[in-house]
């Protein structure tokens, strides 16, 4: 279930502003992640459980990029309405950068002498999906290939030779770290020789070389919503590159891009469009045909209506996401004939002598200027 809105802004919580850069998202976070870590709150463990969630989310969003600038254009939004489920690996894998260089960092958090693991979660994609105006305004099913990290099928994701196995490191004893002792300081860092994983493989699978994971290209079919829009974002769980031996798959966001329309001009679940009609149209009123999406429709001019005048068909725009749907504001255009018989200046003469001539000046205004003057 998506979250209220109430979430509180990613740099409100970091103590952040808009600008900074990634050192200084790394060390607001390492501030905040210290503070409200659990293990050191046992009085209001609680608590500091929800305020260490809280900071690791908005780490997890500011650190990367594309996140990043998703919601600094739209806000919580941007990121598809996904409530923040847990922590992801590559989070703790941050751990070692962020606090790795100052303390142990097992034992900053109480978990001196364990061993780590291999497992690793797949990282996320990106998928960038062009659509027609229609496909956004009455959704569409789709299928997209997208080359992913698969499982290795020879090594069963090992990454060793079949009949054989990884072993443990030598450098670390299967910890993924060495210890030095500078002064008062016992500074841990990445085992060299196995880079953190704790094991190492002497016998290389020779599909994936070792990996335990090989590239390959799969067809998804993926269900787009009505009423979408240039950077919306679907996410689709587990369907990311596979994670090193035996972690979790990564997702697949796909980033949509909604082509323009000739015709219609989109404002969040409003539509607007101009339609000419003749002067004795405008002068005497009567019927039009209006173009919506969903066909022709009738729409009635009042009788002495000017160029400019703007017109609503309720519930005739573009759906928005929470199912309900907007207005389409039709503007008037009076067309002026550039080419005219002389029976029709002699017309048009005689009308003339019958009309005053009124030449005032026109405050010039836009047509959602005149939309919001007339219809609020």
């Amino acid at each position: 279930m998506p979250r209220a809105n109430t979430q509180r802004d990613y740099y409100e919580i970091l103590g952040l502003n808009r600008t900074v850069g990634e050192d200084e998202i790394k060390k607001a976070y390492r501030r905040a992640a210290l503070e409200w870590h659990p293990d050191r709150n046992p009085n209001r463990k609680q608590e500091a459980e929800e305020q260490f969630k809280e900071v690791t989310e908005a780490y997890s969003v500011l650190i990367d990029s594309q996140k990043r600038a998703a919601y600094d254009r739209f806000g919580h939004a941007g990121l598809g309405g996904q409530p923040f489920t847990g922590f992801d690996q590559s989070i703790f894998n941050d751990f070692t950068d962020i606090f790795g260089d100052f303390f142990g960092i097992e034992d900053l958090f109480g978990a001196g002498g364990r061993r780590r693991t291999r497992v690793r979660r797949g990282s996320d994609l990106r998928y960038d999906l062009e659509l027609t105006f229609e496909e956004a305004a009455r959704g569409t099913t789709t299928k997209i290939r997208i080359p992913r990290e698969e499982v290795c099928a020879e090594c069963k994701g090992s990454g060793a030779r079949r009949g054989s196995g990884p072993t443990t490191c030598s450098a670390c004893n299967g910890r993924g770290q060495v210890r030095y002792q500078q002064g008062f300081f016992s500074v841990s860092r990445t085992c060299p020789q196995c880079r953190g994983a704790g094991q190492v493989i002497r016998d290389p699978c020779p599909e994936c070389r070792g990996q335990g994971r090989v590239t390959r290209e799969r067809t998804i079919e993926i269900k787009i919503p009505p009423g979408v829009d240039t950077g919306s974002r679907l996410r689709i769980g587990d369907e990311g590159d596979a994670g090193t031996y035996g972690g979790p798959r990564g997702d697949l966001y796909v980033v949509l891009n909604v082509e323009e329309h000739p015709f219609f001009e989109r404002r969040d679940s409003n539509l607007f469009c101009s339609i000419p009609i003749s002067f004795p149209q405008a002068a005497l009123g009567g019927e039009i045909r209006v173009s919506t999406l969903d066909g022709d429709q009738t729409m009635k001019v009042p009788a002495g209506t000017q160029s400019g005048a703007v017109f609503r068909l309720k519930g005739k725009g573009f759906p928005s996401l929470n199912g309900r749907r907007g207005d389409l504001f039709v503007e008037l255009q009076v067309e002026t004939p550039k080419k005219l018989t002389r029976e029709q200046k002699r017309l048009i003469e005689e009308l003339g002598r019958t009309l005053p001539a009124e030449n005032r000046p026109v405050e010039k205004s836009s047509l959602l200027d005149r939309v919001k003057d007339i219809f609020g």
